[in-house]
């Protein structure tokens, strides 16, 4: 089927997934999670397909939700009569069919491994998306975080909770601060971090290591090792985040940050939001991602 949001292309016995938004960074609107979902299953679906490759096109793989206009593109599942409905954000936060973290875990579900290749900007739901993978190497200069941490947002698919631990966890879920691609790696949050001129090669080189491997091998693998996380209570913590996250969503101070991103720009909420922290966009220009490494889709 035709894509809005993304492309799908499979060679040999690897499936790609490439977002594809770049001129907005990747950033997830309607259909994009459903489109993503949509993607997993046909890859599943195909059995000359072994291994799935998420990545984005452009200068990042995903910059979060796109919150730019208000947020209006979502309105649908949020509001009614113009006014912000928590019964529909509860249902859409919550229901198989509806909910952008359960489309997000088609990931996690493929019995066939998912390797994400990160560079640039990977933060707030990007990040979710990149850590439902099963693998996750990234550029050097890549930055993952959720800015969200500070306004506007709570943990959504819980990945960073799993992957991190408790005391680092603590620390990034409360300062909202990112990490290099380096820093990824050194804080177990990813597999690996190259330079970006080597991303594509490594990321090509691991797929077809796995691909060397029965199909029925990894997936065995895969199962049992998200069955013992799913024993922790992966699912319990991915009920509670998003209803948590529409809450975040609605207070006084988050009217006002998307409201000062519809009227000055995304660029003047987020200068004011990460200002004080001197990270994000607001970092020095050698602490952000090359904006010249590009994904051509």
């Amino acid at each position: 089927m035709p894509f809005q949001t993304l492309r799908y292309d499979v060679t040999d016995a690897v499936a790609t997934i490439t977002l594809n938004r770049p001129e907005r960074l990747n950033t997830i609107v309607p259909p994009m999670p459903h489109e993503l979902e949509t993607a997993v299953h046909d890859a599943i679906l195909d059995a000359d397909v072994k291994v799935i490759v998420l990545r984005g096109a452009g200068s990042s793989f995903c910059a979060g939700f796109d919150f730019g206009e208000g947020f209006h593109h979502w309105d649908e599942g949020l509001t009614t009569d113009g006014a912000w409905d928590p019964g529909k954000d509860f249902v859409g936060a919550t229901a198989p069919s509806l909910a952008p973290v359960q489309q997000f875990m088609s990931l996690w579900r493929s019995p066939k491994p998912v390797i994400a290749q990160v560079h640039g900007w990977c933060v707030g739901g990007g990040s979710d998306y990149a850590l439902c993978a099963d693998i996750v190497i990234a550029s050097e200069d890549a930055r993952i975080g959720t800015p969200y941490s500070r306004m506007w947002g709570a943990y959504l698919s819980g990945m960073w909770i799993y992957r991190l631990g408790l005391t680092r966890v603590k620390w990034h879920g409360l300062t909202g601060k990112p990490l290099s691609g380096v820093e990824a790696v050194e804080a177990g949050l990813i597999n690996k971090a190259v330079p970006f001129s080597e991303l594509e090669q490594t990321v090509a080189k691991t797929a077809g290591e796995l691909c060397s491997i029965p199909a029925s091998q990894l997936a065995a693998q895969k199962l049992v090792i998200n069955q013992a996380f799913e024993n922790m209570g992966i699912a319990s913590t991915q009920t509670l985040g998003p209803i948590l996250d529409g809450l975040m969503r609605n207070t006084a101070e988050a009217h006002n940050f998307v409201e000062t991103a519809a009227n000055d720009g995304v660029s003047a909420a987020i200068g004011e939001r990460d200002g004080p922290f001197g990270d994000y966009s607001q970092a020095p220009k050698d602490e952000q991602p090359d904006p010249n490494n590009v994904i051509e889709p």
